[in-house]
């Protein structure tokens, strides 16, 4: 019998019997057996380093192509597992110490970016500082995820710029897939990828892929042939299988399809066109129109288009105006006379239509080109069209300008010589002040284009020229001090959160204003002098639950009784994190309201009774942020991640 200790000799009884037992040191016992120690979950990669720097033998084994580094890896970063192949054998000391630099790097340049571009609407090209790292793709997104993935109330600011990076490097990633979309012939084009691009595109952070998709739409075949079999069990397309290039030649066996296809889609899954709420942005991405059984003609005919091409019928696109179609032809194929196809309305419930009743749908008639076939590009281009035009409709939020963005750089990624969009960009990112320099990119290349539009680019030209200047000499932000004497009636501080006495909107106070500092034909549109105070009261910029930002006179708010958390997207932008009762103020917005926090923490202690005052104090201590990415115990836990010895 063998003991396994430091060394020397001693003595253990067996069944009666005193021998002397041979001690080992650990290092004696066969590496597999090491390995598997080294792999238990409690031990972490600093364990490990240690471990590795006792003895040759012990670093022997945890070589960096061995177990013990391959399932560190694994265990600290278990979403990069899809990357590597099953029992891929490769350097995971050498990719563990990558993963953990490029962890490091992207923090400091989130943390960076959130100090820089606060009074920035959007960030603009400075997600280039990430692309610049010349990190793994695939790290930077596992970090930034593991940034978002964490406590849902610490690090606001820090998940807040996070997000929108992640939002940029996949936006990129998608743009480069479109332009080898694009580089295709068209005859290999598909309608339903390019659909799932534009998706994609315009939700870059949302769970879709063209494998996923096309999956759905495999169940939804497989419900069509399940009807169509009990119709005629030796139809040819019951004998396609995913991934076949098949045509039914038969018209009779197409027109079975069709309708096995409509009882199906519109009848037994409920798929129908989206009438109440028809400029929803939600109803052009396929995603949405798969999840909600909802969409716009567009949507819903490629969806329709798509399933009948699997079952063997060849349906057309028609971008006939307000209302898209397809076509499907009746009589020899190839045949130019509009006369000869059936137009099929897929948000009409797969209504099947005369070329003279396709203009009862519009109330007019229309020349021949309309009734045409048009290419999957042009499909695209009226898709993105739809979107361009649901962002020009918006309300000028964030939401919409976001939309407006995403749907112009698609149309100008498939169509880059559009002056009229290629000058709407142009306006766009004026008028929100970013990427000056991309401005007077575009406006040079507009001017190429088209000379006739001097007037419009040489106005755009010297204002932003003049934007670059300024941004060279950056205005120092005004200081709020609630001491000063021109404050005394301000009784609010960022960071509470509030109600609206007449409109009842919950909602969390960023910013405010001793008196309303807005336009005097805003004040007459809103009313304002018919609160008893008029404009000669603090106002209270607030964001608020529904999404939207809203300037608030002082007597049309109260305390809320019960806090909650507002969700608002730019709640990371000016708060670090939310304390059960209150929002704490990141580093750049005390810096302009450097007294708010304690008057904040005084309120809630005097409303809610839930600090005394020497835990109140405490808690004072604990909420003071050491950066705009969240507390103290953040920045620990990031001194411990450099700390790393190796």
């Amino acid at each position: 019998m063998a003991t396994y200790g430091a060394g020397g000799q001693g003595y253990s009884g067996l069944n009666g019997m005193v021998s002397e037992t041979e001690h080992k040191i650990m290092t004696d016992l066969p590496a597999e057996l090491l390995e598997y120690i080294l792999c238990f979950p409690v031990l972490k990669h600093v364990d490990i380093c240690n471990v590795s720097c006792s003895c040759k033998r012990l670093h022997d084994v945890c070589h960096g192509r061995g177990k013990v580094w391959g399932h560190q890896y694994k265990l600290r970063w278990p979403r990069l597992q899809k990357h590597y192949r099953q029992n891929e054998c490769c350097d995971w000391l050498k990719e563990y110490r990558t993963r953990h630099t490029v962890g490091l790097q992207i923090r400091r340049t989130v943390v960076s970016i959130s100090k820089r571009f606060f009074t920035e609407v959007v960030l603009g090209d400075s997600f280039a500082e990430i692309e610049s790292l010349g990190a793994p793709e695939h790290f930077c997104e596992d970090e930034l995820l593991s940034i978002l993935n964490s406590d849902r109330r610490k690090s606001l600011t820090l998940k807040y710029y996070a997000k929108k990076i992640l939002y940029f490097l996949r936006q990129q990633n998608i743009l480069r897939s479109l332009k080898m979309f694009l580089e295709q012939p068209a005859e290999q084009q598909s309608a339903l990828e390019g659909a799932v691009l534009v998706d994609q595109y315009c939700n870059p952070l949302a769970d879709v892929s063209l494998d996923g998709i096309s999956s759905q739409l495999e169940e939804i075949t497989d419900k069509v042939k399940k009807m169509l079999r009990m119709k005629n069990s030796s139809h040819p397309s019951l004998r396609v299988t995913q991934g076949d290039c098949f045509a039914v030649e038969d018209f009779e066996l197409e027109r079975q399809v069709v309708v096995a296809l409509n009882a199906v889609l519109y009848e037994q899954l409920q798929y129908k066109g989206n009438e109440c709420d028809y400029y929803n942005p939600l109803n052009s991405y396929i995603h949405q129109v798969l999840l909600r059984r909802t969409g716009i003609p567009i949507s819903l005919s490629v969806l329709y288009m798509t399933l009948a091409r699997k079952l063997g019928v060849q349906l057309e696109p028609v971008n006939f105006p307000n209302h898209f179609l397809l076509r499907w032809c009746q009589h020899q194929r190839g045949s130019g006379d509009i006369y000869d196809f059936v137009y099929i309305d897929a948000f009409g419930k797969g209504k099947q239509l005369t070329a003279k009743e396709c203009e009862y749908l519009i109330g007019h008639q229309v020349t021949a080109d309309y009734y045409s076939a048009i290419s999957t590009t042009e499909v695209l281009l009226r898709m993105v069209g739809n979107l361009l035009n649901i962002g020009k409709r918006g309300e000028g939020n964030e939401k919409s300008y976001q939309l407006l963005r995403d749907s112009l750089d698609l149309y100008l990624t498939i169509n880059p010589d559009n002056v009229q969009y290629l000058l709407l960009q142009a306006r766009l990112y004026f008028h929100l002040g970013i990427w000056p320099e991309k401005v007077l990119d575009i406006l040079q290349h507009i001017q190429a284009l088209d000379p006739s539009q001097h007037g419009a680019v040489g106005y755009l030209v010297q204002h932003t020229l003049e934007h670059i200047q300024h941004k060279k000499h950056p205005v120092e932000p005004e200081v709020k001090r609630r001491s000063a004497p021109e404050h005394v009636e301000v009784q609010y501080s960022v960071g509470l959160i509030m109600k609206h006495k007449r409109s009842g909107y919950n909602c969390v106070i960023y910013g405010w204003d001793p008196k309303c500092t807005m336009s005097q034909e805003w004040i007459t549109t809103m009313r304002v002098h018919q609160l008893s105070s008029g404009a000669n009261q603090p106002f209270y910029n607030v964001l608020v639950q529904d999404g939207t930002c809203r300037y608030a006179a002082q007597e049309n708010l109260e305390p809320h009784s019960a806090p909650l958390e507002i969700a608002h997207p730019e709640v990371g932008r000016y708060f670090s994190e939310f304390h059960d009762s209150h929002y704490v103020a990141n580093e750049e917005l005390q810096t302009r309201y450097p007294e708010d926090m304690a008057e904040t923490l005084g309120t809630v202690r005097d409303l809610y009774h839930r600090l005394t005052p020497s835990s109140g104090q405490a808690s004072g201590q604990q909420e003071s942020p050491k950066g705009p990415g969240g507390s103290s115990q953040d920045q620990k836990s990031q001194e411990n991640q450099e700390a790393m010895p190796m």
